[in-house]
């Protein structure tokens, strides 16, 4: 079904990111990462008080392989 569309401004568009205008049949934009963090890396709030006197992060990939996205469409 046709659409009328007006003025559209993208001020920025991420780097895995899709921007359609118009018809489409599917839209699967694909992204990959692998994220490494201590103990209490991602804690998020007003007021956040965080202890985290002894901690380390394994980071060993020995078989540098992981879940592929080949086949995510």
């Amino acid at each position: 079904m046709p659409a009328i569309v007006g003025v559209a401004q993208v001020i920025s568009i991420g780097s895995s990111a899709v921007f359609n205008i118009g018809d489409v049949y599917k839209i699967a934009p694909i992204s990959s990462a692998k994220t490494f963090s201590g103990g209490g890396s991602f804690n998020t709030g007003d007021g956040l008080n965080v202890t985290s006197y002894k901690s380390t992060t394994n980071t060993d990939d020995r078989d540098n392989f992981d879940q592929g996205i080949l086949f995510n469409m």
